[in-house]
């Protein structure tokens, strides 16, 4: 009898309504360059005062080598800066709305790296910044070294309002030992963890997009900064350079539509 009642009930459930499906990975299995039809590279002196000059496609700064994605930071003079690294991106080639992204990663040491893992909202370039909305899945100064930090940035919460919201979490020697970083987002909060370790919840208010621009999609980053208005607080330890930030995989996970009666 509990097999029959089953069998009516099964079909009226929601089909697979809590099961991720990955929809877009990169587990950088080709040595060379980054996958074009994936990434792009940001380049020159962006953001934040930072003290390096990222590159485009040059291999010594980016590269995937033994299955791993590596940026790497280089004390060289570029141009007008000091240093040289490299921040790729999924713009223009994936964005995502809601879902989940976690990458495995194992992190630079040295005082003065800034590396980073974070999204923006592909309507950066119309709205400006924060309007578009800042996801920051990861982030870590070289001087706080077994310190992870999360944070969001939104047009009412932002770091130059010093409004910001995040929090941090100890890791210990995430330099020498990979760790997954990840964030969960859906329409009504935002989760963030290490190693499957919840540590920061950001709820949508239901105030606006000033404060929740986050139902639009958003594209990757992957970048290693140099000093900086964070990074390079306490200076810069020259001689710890070069410094690499290496990627194992990114993985990207959403939830199917719900399949309900009669569709």
């Amino acid at each position: 009898m509990r097999q029959a009642v089953l069998m009516v009930l099964i079909p009226f459930l929601p089909a697979l309504a809590g099961d991720w499906k990955k929809v877009w990975s990169d587990e950088f299995n080709r040595d060379g360059a980054p996958d074009p039809s994936k990434w792009t590279y940001e380049k020159g002196m962006i953001r934040n005062r930072e003290a390096q000059y990222y590159t485009e496609a040059r291999r010594e700064n980016a590269r995937i080598e033994k299955g791993k994605l590596i940026l790497e930071a280089r004390r060289e003079p570029w141009e007008k800066a000091r240093y040289t690294s490299a921040s790729v991106t999924t713009e223009g080639k994936a964005a995502w709305s809601h879902g989940k992204v976690e990458v495995r990663a194992k992190l630079p040491g040295g005082r003065g790296t800034w590396p980073a893992i974070w999204m923006l909202g592909v309507n950066r370039r119309q709205v400006g910044w924060p309007k578009c909305g800042e996801i920051d899945i990861m982030e870590n100064v070289g001087f706080e070294p077994d310190v992870i930090h999360a944070n969001i940035h939104t047009e009412a919460y932002n770091h130059v309002k010093k409004t910001g919201k995040g929090a941090k979490i100890e890791v210990k020697s995430p330099d020498r030992k990979f760790h997954v970083y990840s964030v969960e987002w859906d329409s009504n909060e935002m989760r963030f963890a290490v190693d499957g370790k919840r540590y920061f919840t950001y709820a949508n208010e239901g105030t606006g997009s000033a404060v929740w621009p986050f139902d639009q999609p958003f594209y990757l980053i992957l970048n290693l900064a140099v000093g900086g208005t964070w990074g390079g607080q306490k200076g810069i330890n020259e001689s710890a350079f070069p410094q690499r930030m290496e990627v194992d995989w990114v993985r990207v996970y959403q939830k199917p539509e719900p399949v309900l009666p009669g569709r």
